[in-house]
């Protein structure tokens, strides 16, 4: 088995309100060095509130990245130190949607681009619902609309190119094989 890579340094470029890039220099197995840039992210949390009715519960908001409103299940950064990450879903939830969630139950865990940024996304199904007052934070989220999906209809969303951001595909399709019996990561 050959050796693995190994980090030598790092070397910070940029540093913002939210995200830091680094240049970092690696040595390969074979003994060759090499760089690469690399966002250094805190986290996030993605939530699939779910009706009892089979509907989920999304948000339309504008993303300066693409200059664009996306429909999505509610997120959001891991901004608050030493913050569980039910306790930050929960909070997403009920700040974006106005929802709590009686049950909340981990579905996964994935980094979201993992060639260029080290963000790791904790994924969870919300259900048994209840309204609270929303709270919502920044430019974005004061503009959003709420818009109810049934979850059997996702599949023609994601065909028809109107469901076209990455978490919320991941969070309906894993709520959609949970709410099937075909996926389960509860022991």
């Amino acid at each position: 088995m050959s050796p693995p890579f190994r980090r030598l340094g790092e070397q910070l470029r940029y540093q913002g309100s939210l995200i830091e890039v680094s240049s970092v220099e690696f040595e390969g197995p074979a003994g060759d060095r090499f760089q690469r840039d690399v966002v250094r992210h805190p986290g996030a949390v993605v939530v699939v509130p779910l009706t009892a009715e089979g509907k989920v519960i999304m948000v339309r908001q504008f993303r300066a990245a693409i200059g664009a409103d996306l429909l999505e299940v509610p997120a959001g950064k891991r901004d608050v130190d030493g913050e569980p990450t039910e306790v930050t879903a929960a909070r997403e939830l009920a700040e974006e949607v106005g929802r709590r969630a009686g049950r909340l139950d981990l579905l996964a865990r994935f980094y979201n681009s993992p060639g260029f940024t080290d963000e790791l996304t904790h994924l969870y199904l919300a259900q048994d619902l209840e309204e609270v007052p929303t709270d919502r934070q920044g430019w974005e989220e004061q503009q959003m609309t709420v818009e109810e999906v049934a979850l059997d209809d996702v599949l023609l969303l994601i065909g028809e190119g109107r469901l076209v951001d990455a978490k919320s595909i991941i969070g309906l399709a894993l709520t959609r094989e949970r709410i099937s019996g075909q996926f389960d990561t509860r022991s």
